[in-house]
């Protein structure tokens, strides 16, 4: 089984701009920024999508919304705002079948998107 873009970038097999990361989690820019900030925060373990998870995955799905805040104050956006998108399946526009969460802000953000 191949690994996935975000495997391969948690194993520093290929470079990103790393923001954060712990035991569980890594969270670096997005290379196609659809905000002044965009920034990912996935899983070292992967879980294709939250549509998948399972309860043994509980305390990695906490972490990563605690940690996407956390990484989100740090980057400037708590008092501003911010956006946290986590897609599922391809007509929700999921491109890596890893689950990952987009942190967006540094600009008004538009509801609905798109």
């Amino acid at each position: 089984m191949s690994k996935t873009l975000f495997e391969k970038i948690s194993a520093r097999e290929i470079p990103a701009k790393i923001v954060y990361e712990d035991d569980l989690v890594l969270a670096f820019e997005d290379i196609k920024p659809a905000a002044p900030v965009h920034v990912l925060i996935v899983p070292k373990r992967p879980i294709p999508r939250v549509g998948e998870a399972i309860p043994s995955d509980l305390q990695v799905l906490g972490h990563l919304l605690l940690k996407a805040a956390e990484v989100a104050a740090t980057l400037g956006l708590k008092e501003t705002g911010y956006r946290l998108v986590i897609n599922n399946g391809p007509n929700a526009g999921e491109t890596v079948p890893h689950l990952h969460c987009h942190i967006l802000g540094g600009r008004h953000l538009s509801w609905p998107p798109g």
